[in-house]
C-alpha cells in the first residue's frame, strides 16, 4: 500500500479506536491491528501528531506503579473523522475508475 495513503488511513484508524473511549497505546494497537499493521515505533509518532494537531489529548495516570498515558479524541479529532467518512464517496469513485476493466 502507498505510504501516503496508509498514514492517513492509520490516523483516522487511530482515532477511530478512541472515539468512544480514551485508550492507551498497547490497546489502540489491538483495537487496530485487525484492519491495519500498526507497531508500537509506528504508532506513537501517529499519537505525537495527532496532539500537536489537536485532534486528542493525553493524561497520565498510574497503573501498576506505572505512569500509563490515555489519549482522548477532541471536536477537532472528531471532525477529521467526520471529513473522511464524507470524503469517503469520492474515494470510492476513484476506486471504482481505477478497477474498471475497459479491455473487455
Amino acid at each position: 500500500m502507498d505510504i501516503q495513503l496508509k498514514r492517513g488511513l492509520l490516523d483516522i484508524c487511530v482515532l477511530a479506536a478512541i472515539r468512544s473511549k480514551d485508550s492507551y497505546g498497547y490497546q489502540i494497537i489491538k483495537d487496530v491491528s485487525p484492519f491495519l499493521e500498526i507497531s508500537e515505533s509506528t504508532l506513537y509518532p501517529i499519537l505525537r501528531r495527532l496532539e500537536e494537531a489537536g485532534c486528542l489529548k493525553v493524561r497520565s495516570v498510574e497503573h501498576n506503579g506505572r505512569l500509563r498515558k490515555y489519549y482522548h479524541i477532541t471536536d477537532a479529532g472528531l471532525k477529521r473523522i467526520d471529513e473522511f467518512l464524507r470524503d469517503w464517496h469520492a474515494i470510492q469513485g476513484i476506486y471504482e475508475f481505477i478497477a474498471r476493466d475497459d479491455r473487455a
